[in-house]
């Protein structure tokens, strides 16, 4: 009767009101995130909406490499789709190549290191013309043919705006051709180049035709320069592409090779047969074969090597007179190694280590959709493309398995799921990082076991530097030091302990993380669909953690500020006063120890953080308590481990 007296008195009681000049901030550690507003594009639950649209891309490309002059010329035909509700009356391209060029901006941004062997004339950019079909035959007429209706072009340093000689509407289709030539620079900033075996030349070639940028709905023409601190954003399409190299050259691309009995021996065909159904390597050309003439099929002059894929965001390739060709298979898919025989003692497993990669990341979050994956030994120190990737030649073994399983784990993100790596970094490095960590540990280490679980503690030990930015700090604007730290290391370290710390229930997260590379793949999310994707498939609200992780730089400070024992109503109950001295919250795991040396733990859910910064817990052990101990285990990426322990230690745990 006294509570019911006193509800009615309260109740009876004007509430204090705010005052109208002065609005209410919200200002708690777990208020609601500040997303864009869902719409039919974009959902409130991260998935793609009922009007969600993308524009697509196809190429018809046909070059010739000429190593004499280390020249690359042709032509590329593109069709591009509407799919926008916007007319468009111009088109922006991006020209890469141009970041080689003596006035590039990137030279002074990014390229310092790299600068004297990236120097070129970038793209050169003959003509671009619009493809009209001519008029339609008739029983006496033939058609005419195609006419060519020359479009203006504008320049800004690796962009170029194509003027329409006509607007695009909604639904429309545009072809037009571009002639053009560059020459390839030895170190096309870490990502494409050139290096040289004796009188021969190894070409790893990317960025290699002018590309169109993406158009998409959340801000229209996306046009960062490449500066090459930043990757790529690019439009998904179907490719045909064709290479003439002289006639000693092996070329392998992105795609399937679509004239193999012109540019392969029948012997080659056969091996390769057999190597997609075989889950060991075979030598497809072995190392006393390379670079002899009976790799080669009989003949004189160049040979034109046809490749096609489909559905992709990109296409890259690689040449060379003198690589040993490896390849095995697994589930339909042809895994390939290729690589000079001065790399032959490291390299001879790379077709072994990506049937690794590949197979343990389809097993575990999404299926590779692709029917081939290229390991490939050069002059760039790792870089991935569609169903290819560059490692660099020199190494042991266990460097050169990291640069594959790293440069081949990206074909989940962003080749598969297509961000903005201009603009979000984290979500194609960071993703790909925090994939790494279960490839390697299932990975024969040669005898030595995996590297130890080090992504709570080892990026605490970062964070207490105070050098730290906010993960979503675009690529560009990081110092290379900083880069590795916050594309890569932290957000994976992110991913890692909201799996086994913040939920600890691995399976939540992995359905989860699967449900957004199920949503998202083939199409291009931003940071708020993964947000939000992750929370409506984790069933709960972690603003509070990607705030304080991706958008700011706070940090976890638990802390044990005393115990003591009190009577509560004739039941001895201890106090333990926890603080939270930092400013992003955590669950925390604390184990108990009572007088008779025994232990207990007890897991502490985030919630407690609720109404302010200190908590005090209240409970009933059975036994006296002497000492307390929060995250024994090193689960939480606490700064400061000195005050984790009550009574207070001389000195911290070593992490």
């Amino acid at each position: 009767m006294l509570v019911l007296a006193l509800a009615a008195t309260l109740m009876q009681q004007p509430l204090p009101q705010p005052r109208s000049d002065r609005p209410i901030e919200d200002t708690s550690l777990f208020r609601r995130l500040d997303l864009p507003a869902p719409n039919r594009v974009r959902t409130g639950s991260g998935a793609p909406g009922a009007d969600y649209w993308q524009q697509k891309v196809d190429y018809s490309i046909a070059v010739t490499l000429d190593p004499t002059q280390h020249r690359i010329g042709g032509s590329e035909t593109i069709t591009y789709h509407n799919n926008s509700p916007d007319t468009l009356r111009y088109l922006w391209m991006q020209l890469d190549q141009n970041i080689c060029r003596p006035d590039a901006r990137g030279a002074y941004v990014y390229m310092r290191a790299t600068r004297n062997s990236c120097v070129s004339d970038g793209f050169l950019v003959d003509s671009v013309v619009a493809v009209k079909p001519g008029a339609p035959a008739t029983r006496t007429r033939r058609a005419p043919p195609e006419q060519h209706v020359a479009l203006g072009t504008t320049v800004n340093g690796t962009m170029m705006r194509v003027d329409l000689d006509q607007p695009l509407p909604p639904g429309g289709t545009l072809r037009y051709s571009i002639a053009y030539a560059y020459t390839v620079a030895e170190h096309g900033s870490d990502r494409n180049g050139r290096q040289q075996y004796g009188d021969d030349w190894l070409y790893t070639t990317a960025q290699w035709y002018p590309r169109l940028c993406v158009y998409d709905d959340v801000r229209g023409w996306n046009t960062e320069q490449y500066l090459g601190g930043g990757e790529f954003y690019l439009e998904y399409g179907d490719f045909d592409f064709a290479i003439t190299a002289p006639r000693r050259y092996v070329v392998l691309a992105t795609g399937t090779l679509q004239n193999r009995a012109e540019v392969l021996t029948a012997e080659e065909i056969r091996r390769l047969d057999l190597a997609l159904h075989s889950d060991t390597t075979i030598h497809i050309i072995a190392k006393e074969e390379a670079a002899t003439a009976g790799t080669r099929p009989a003949g004189d002059g160049p040979l034109t090597w046809r490749f096609r894929a489909q559905n992709v965001r990109d296409v890259a390739w690689a040449a060379a007179p003198g690589f040993i060709w490896d390849a095995n298979g697994w589930n339909g898919i042809l895994l390939q190694g290729f690589y000079s025989p001065t790399t032959d003692s490291v390299w001879r497993r790379g077709a072994e280590m990506a049937h690794h990669t590949i197979s343990v990341n389809s097993q575990k979050w999404f299926q590779y959709p692709y029917p081939t994956a290229i390991v490939v030994a050069g002059p760039v120190s790792g870089m991935e493309y569609p169903q290819i990737i560059f490692c660099d030649k020199d190494g042991d073994a266990e460097s050169v398995f990291g640069c594959i399983d790293h440069e081949l784990g990206h074909q989940w993100f962003p080749m598969l799921v297509g961000s903005n790596e201009r603009r979000y970094a984290w979500m194609d490095e960071g993703f790909n990082t925090f994939l790494n960590i279960f490839t390697q540990r299932l990975w024969d280490h040669q005898g030595r076991p995996p590297a130890p679980r080090d992504q709570p503690s080892g990026i605490a030990a970062w964070m207490r530097t105070g050098q730290d930015a906010p993960i979503m700090t675009p690529p560009d604007r990081l110092p290379g030091q900083l880069l590795g730290v916050e594309g890569y290391f932290k957000p994976a370290a992110g991913l890692y302990i909201l799996r086994h710390s913040v939920l600890s229930d691995s399976t939540r997260f992995d359905f989860a993380f699967r449900e957004f590379i199920r949503r998202w793949a083939f199409r291009h999310p931003t940071p708020a669909d993964f947000f939000r994707t992750m929370d409506d498939a984790l069933g709960e609200d972690m603003s509070w953690f990607w705030r304080g992780w991706f958008y700011r730089t706070d940090r976890t400070d638990l802390a044990v500020d005393t115990v003591f024992d009190r009577d509560d109503r004739g039941v001895p109950t201890t106090r333990i006063v926890l603080s939270n001295q930092g400013t992003l919250p955590m669950p925390t795991d604390v184990k108990v120890t009572y007088a008779d040396s025994s232990t207990e733990r007890m897991r502490l859910p985030v919630e407690i953080w609720y109404m302010g910064n200190r908590y005090i817990w209240m409970h009933a052990f059975p036994k006296p308590v002497v000492s307390v101990e929060l995250d024994p285990d090193l689960w939480v990426p606490d700064i400061n481990r000195a005050n984790n322990v009550w009574p207070r230690r001389t000195a911290p745990p070593s992490p």
